[in-house]
């Protein structure tokens, strides 16, 4: 069973909850929080975020009000390649051109039944691995140092 670390703040708990419960084939670590009591998503995305980046293959789902927060924090981490996503299609793009290893949602843009679908997309698609996209991931690894 794969094995994928979730967490999220106040304004994306819910939406959390829900992804966990709906896709039950896989195995998620939660991170928190454990309730919808105001927290700083910085918090919850940095413990996300350094988990995914010590972890070879490993992948991460963070849920915000908006997932720009998120998204911002995430991508502050070495090795983190955060996805903003809000559409299905986005999501498999996302896996295939650029090996994003960590998904982004915003729980006020979202269905459930659409952020469900978009996780279970972002999860199930692999890497191209195609030659010009492993060199764009390359390029963009550059860019850490």
């Amino acid at each position: 069973m794969l094995k994928i670390w979730i967490a999220s703040d106040h304004a994306g708990f819910e939406l959390k909850e829900q992804i966990k419960r709906v896709l039950k084939d896989y195995e998620w670590v939660d991170l928190g929080p454990p309730s919808a009591e105001r927290v700083d998503y910085p918090d919850y995305a940095e413990k996300c975020s350094r988990q995914v980046a010590k972890t070879p293959g490993a992948l991460g789902v963070l849920i915000c009000g908006s997932g720009v927060g998120m998204s911002i924090a995430a991508n502050k981490i070495p090795g983190i390649r955060a996805a903003l996503v809000s559409e299905v299609a986005v999501a498999k793009l996302s896996k295939e051109h650029n090996d994003a290893n960590i998904l982004c949602l915003g729980q006020r843009f979202l269905e459930p039944k659409t952020a469900i679908e978009i996780t279970r997309t972002f999860i199930e698609t692999p890497f191209s691995k195609d030659e010009r996209h492993e060199a764009r991931v390359k390029k963009m690894m550059k860019l850490e140092k």
